[in-house]
């Protein structure tokens, strides 16, 4: 006989089947002999912590080995062809799909494939240098790969966002990414999975090419005909443009191309970063802290500040800060968790809400006051723009993130040291005369991001942190290092798209997708949007 059954139970049973098992028989009277966790998550509200848990018992039975019927893989090696450019999570589910659906992927990735990609992470950390085409953001695996591997998405009415984990279970994920109710898989074990999912795309007929920057289109009387990727060139009639959100060079182009985009919202802030266990005290409200059984502890934030969120976001238990400039000339920060969480500090960021209307339009710009104006969040920051790009409001929010990128460069002396102040002294105004011990390998040095970050920007922060430690008491601390600039939250830019067919509004055969093209954050939302438009490209070879 088989039972399913939500309880709720404490965190050392939770995470033991014989604990489970005895919990059944004592309130239940079920005398089970295996038990299946098919959901998971904690309520950590009150002081008492519990788990909850929707669960299978199975009763003179054995549960079956297999948690679902793996996804059919056909050869396709001589079926249409597709491309893709880009291999992060939208351009590997586009290609999975598309073989899946008898089509033939082929991608070009700019960067290195995902193991040696890690070198040159390497030498970000180490030499502080940053290779302009394998880093953070480019090469196998895109973003996600090595910037936390969080599978958690709100986007449920996209897509089946559940296969998206399956296809990450089928290819060497932990299971446990099924149960439970955030799901991570980590950045010590994500680039394997990608690995393999490489693999099942050139086995089965598809083709995947790196250190391939596609530099323009093929196009003939808006249809596209393929890409250039400098004297190479790739010929089909379906392109998924799939470059992830720092592809800046790639908006250039289609900007100068007159291919339709709009400027759209983002969010930018400073990484935040605490010590594990504090937030682990102030979360599961323990001087203890998480003790044996519970996870390394999560938090989400968010409030209004003048008429702007204030929240944070991509959160990272357990895990360390890391240098995501993806030009030599920046500093980005961004964090990730390895997969057991187990790291000394938790950072997230904490990022301000940015309209495309908070920022000055370029149409008030000239050439004789960019260098002193150019934008008014940043109230004589910013550095000299190029003309050409602010003849037009599209790119505003790209610019805006390239000044506060390059300023804090300047601030790190020109280095990947990164501009940082304690989290106390910034919402009090004052510069920290020294700064906490922090993950962040190539180093930090004391800034006053009160002072001369924006004041949009900064004013929010104050207000927002003074909140959150309201709620949270202890979370206002000068234990906590704020590190700038966190700017990579989403694309600067949306690139158009029918909603029905998902090409492009203009250009017939092209299919923007994932996050660089405006419709998703995140890596299952962006591998959803993937399948999407592998899906809408079958529909035209099936009709």
């Amino acid at each position: 006989m088989i039972y399913e059954l939500q309880i709720r139970i404490s965190p050392r049973e939770a995470y033991d089947e014989r604990g489970i098992i005895a919990y059944l028989q004592r309130e239940k009277g079920i005398k089970a002999n295996a038990v299946l966790v098919l959901k998971r998550s904690i309520d950590a509200r009150q002081r008492t912590i519990y788990v909850n848990l929707t669960v299978r018992a199975f009763v003179d039975e054995q549960p079956s080995e297999q948690l679902f019927d793996p996804i059919f893989y056909p050869d396709v090696s001589e079926a249409e062809p597709v491309i893709v450019v880009g291999a992060g999570p939208g351009g590997l589910f586009a290609a999975l799909r598309l073989i899946e659906l008898g089509l033939r992927p082929i991608v070009v990735e700019r960067g290195k494939d995902v193991r040696e990609r890690k070198k040159d992470l390497a030498r970000i950390r180490s030499e502080q240098r940053v290779d302009a085409e394998s880093n953070y953001s480019f090469g196998e695996g895109g973003a996600g790969a090595y910037s936390d591997g969080k599978l958690f998405t709100r986007s449920k009415k996209r897509g089946d966002s559940d296969k998206i984990l399956r296809v990450f279970v089928q290819h060497g994920a932990n299971p446990n990414i099924l149960v439970d109710a955030h799901p991570h898989i980590g950045t010590d074990c994500l680039p394997r999975v990608i690995e393999n999912m490489r693999k099942t795309i050139l086995s089965h007929g598809g083709e995947v090419h790196f250190q391939t920057k596609m530099t323009s289109l093929i196009m003939e009387d808006n249809e596209v005909r393929g890409i250039r990727c400098g004297e190479q060139e790739f010929l089909a009639s379906s392109v998924i443009l799939a470059t992830g959100h720092s592809a800046r060079d790639v908006y250039r182009y289609l900007y100068y191309e007159n291919i339709e985009m709009e400027s759209k919202g983002l969010a930018i802030g400073v990484r935040l970063e605490h010590p594990s266990h504090l937030i682990d005290q102030i979360q599961y409200h323990s001087n203890e802290g998480r003790g044996k059984w519970l996870p390394a502890a999560e938090y989400s934030m968010v409030r209004q500040a003048a008429g702007r969120g204030v929240y944070s976001f991509c959160m990272c238990p357990g895990g360390v800060v890391v240098p995501a400039a993806s030009s030599p000339e920046q500093i980005v920060v961004n964090g990730m968790s390895p997969s057991n969480r187990g790291g000394k500090w938790s950072n997230s960021g904490m990022v301000v809400e940015i309209r495309p209307e908070d920022i000055m339009p370029s149409s008030l710009l000239t050439p004789n006051n960019i260098k002193s104006a150019d934008i008014i969040a940043l109230e004589g920051v910013g550095e000299s723009i190029n003309p050409r790009d602010m003849q037009d409001d599209i790119l505003r929010t790209m610019l805006l993130q390239e000044q506060l990128e390059r300023h804090c460069w300047l601030q790190g002396n020109r280095l990947q040291t990164a501009p940082a102040q304690r989290m106390a002294d910034f919402v009090n105004n004052r510069l920290s005369s020294d700064l906490n011990p922090s993950s962040y390998a190539p180093g930090l040095i004391a800034s006053p991001l009160h002072f001369w970050m924006p004041k949009f920007i900064t004013t929010r922060l104050q207000e927002g942190f003074k909140a959150f430690g309201r709620s949270y008491h202890g979370f206002l601390t000068n234990e906590a290092n704020m590190i700038a600039v966190e700017t990579r939250t989403s694309a600067p830019v949306r690139v158009l798209r029918e909603r029905e067919t998902l090409q492009h509004i203009r250009i017939k055969g092209l299919f923007p997708c994932g996050e660089g093209a405006g419709y998703a954050g995140g890596i299952v939302s962006a591998g959803v949007d993937g399948e999407r438009c592998a899906e809408m490209i079958a529909q035209k070879y099936t009709k």
